[in-house]
């Protein structure tokens, strides 16, 4: 038996990765989840550069969903239709998860 925890990052991705397929419908998506993308990347400490900018590590990225999914909870969020704050960061998550080939680490 496998006791080991599972990755949040694939949940969300299960959840949020079909969202990418929105951008060449909405071009204002590309550029919000782009921001969104940055912020996370400032947010995951200690900032990391590699030579071709910024290098995101699964377990950090894996520790800031728990931390965003947490809060969302004790909010009581619940996704909407279309796109706010949250289900942009959680599909800027999936983008970085994505550009990093983070599930397959």
């Amino acid at each position: 038996m496998n006791d080991a925890p599972v990755c949040p990052l694939i949940d969300v991705a299960a959840t949020y990765m079909p969202r990418l397929s929105e951008f060449s419908f909405e071009p204002g998506l590309v550029a919000a989840v782009d921001q969104h993308a940055a912020a996370v990347c400032d947010a995951l400490l200690p900032a990391r550069r590699g030579p071709e900018g910024r290098t995101v590590r699964r377990e950090e990225l894996a520790d800031y969903v728990l931390g965003f999914t947490d809060w969302l909870a004790e909010a009581e969020w619940t996704e909407p239709v279309g796109h706010d704050f949250a289900t942009l960061r959680l599909t800027a998550v999936c983008w970085l998860i994505r550009e990093h080939d983070l599930l397959d680490a």
